[in-house]
């Protein structure tokens, strides 16, 4: 099982995010992250997804999402060269010495606070999922009170380009 990457451009329009979504619960496929917005054309979205499958399984993924009408392109992204990032917000208390060790982190991890209490800091922090999984761990001694992640998006590098 491998993870995998799938861009797809698709019409900005009411229940075309519900039959992708749809297509992929109704074939017990797993969708572990989804990110969804409007691209500079205000009537296509562009939607990344992460999954996971052997080459048999994200070809019939793939298959069953270019026959979805409103699904205009699509592209796996990890079939080449790519750039892929994430963000997370986490909310974090510290008190004490453990407010040094937390903006070392921070420093480390090329973060950012973006709110501070006496007791708490909120962060601000993008890279691969890899990179956060590396800053939360980093963090162990840490009381964690929440955390937002927005799911990986990217884009292919160089000239290569997801477009109409």
């Amino acid at each position: 099982m491998r993870r995998r990457i799938i861009a797809i451009l698709m019409e900005n329009e009411p229940g075309a995010l519900s039959r992708v979504v749809g297509l992929f619960s109704q074939r017990n496929y797993n969708i572990d992250s989804l990110t969804v917005a409007p691209t500079e054309d205000q009537s296509l979205s562009r939607l990344t997804l992460i999954t996971s499958g052997d080459e048999a399984r994200i070809e019939q993924i793939t298959k069953h999402l270019n026959k979805i009408i409103d699904v205009v392109k699509l592209v796996d992204l990890t079939g080449g060269a790519h750039i892929e990032r994430e963000l997370m917000l986490i909310k974090i208390k510290a008190t004490g010495g453990q407010r040094a060790e937390v903006l070392r982190t921070v420093e480390i991890f090329r973060g950012q606070v973006v709110d501070q209490t006496s007791t708490t800091y909120s962060i601000q922090l993008t890279g691969t999922t890899e990179k956060l999984d590396g800053f939360l761990a980093a963090l162990h001694d840490c009381k964690i009170l929440e955390v937002a992640r927005t799911g990986v998006t990217g884009l292919s590098r160089g000239t290569k380009v997801l477009a109409i």
